[in-house]
């Protein structure tokens, strides 16, 4: 009995796993993982790529908004969707948008464009609270710009009376599915942006514009519908 555990034992050692599984294929890595941003650098006020990124997402912000509030509105107000893009043509406007945009952008800030990826880095450690709290400000300013040019071309009263572009929770729907459906998007949108990004994969700044672009539109046509 003895003996037979013992050939156990030596069957064992002799014929090792070729290929590691579990904790142990993670000893040899064929990338290095990114240090960990400081959560506070004042070092980042005296750079002028500091500023450079904040006025990249503000740009970028900016033309996504003025591009997909008038999408919205040119098909609110139609009568019949026939003669519009409709909702696919929502849909893929803010999915190219955000592929240009990223595209564009993405050498210069990182092509966040939405607060809540801004926010989901932060968490990540992927930059600094100065940064994260710069870039959701300009954010948010060329959100209102973007959709302030809206308003101004279109007029007041004409702007108001297509809701300025703005989701509605639809007949037949809770405030509280549309919050549903809001997180669901977004966590979507988020979790692409860290799988698209991650250390582990091999030319990621040409894939995370087309993985954005393309988790965009079925993200809206969802919602939409």
């Amino acid at each position: 009995m003895e003996d037979k555990e013992e050939d156990v034992k030596l069957g064992a050692n002799k014929f090792p796993e070729r290929q590691p599984i579990g904790t142990s294929a993670q000893t040899d890595k064929d990338y290095k993982e990114p240090p960990q941003a400081p959560l506070s650098e004042p070092g980042e006020l005296k750079s002028w790529s500091f500023y450079r990124a904040g006025i990249a997402e503000f740009v970028a912000t900016f033309l996504f908004l003025y591009i997909t509030v008038l999408t919205v509105m040119g098909v609110s107000q139609s009568k019949t969707k026939c003669t519009t893009v409709g909702i696919q043509g929502i849909a893929w406007a803010f999915g190219g948008m955000i592929f240009a945009l990223v595209y564009c952008t993405a050498g210069i800030s990182g092509g966040h464009i939405n607060p809540a990826v801004t926010f989901g880095l932060l968490l990540a450690r992927k930059l600094s609270l100065t940064r994260a709290v710069f870039y959701i400000i300009m954010q948010c300013l060329g959100a209102i710009c973007g959709a302030g040019v809206v308003k101004g071309f279109q007029g007041n009263s004409r702007y108001e009376m297509l809701g300025g572009g703005a989701n509605v929770v639809k007949h037949g729907y809770t405030k509280g599915d549309g919050l549903g459906a809001e997180i669901i998007g977004t966590f979507v949108l988020v979790y692409t942006v860290f799988s698209a990004t991650d250390g582990k994969r091999n030319a990621r700044d040409s894939h995370v514009p087309v993985c954005v672009f393309s988790s965009c539109p079925f993200m809206l046509y969802f919602a939409l519908n």
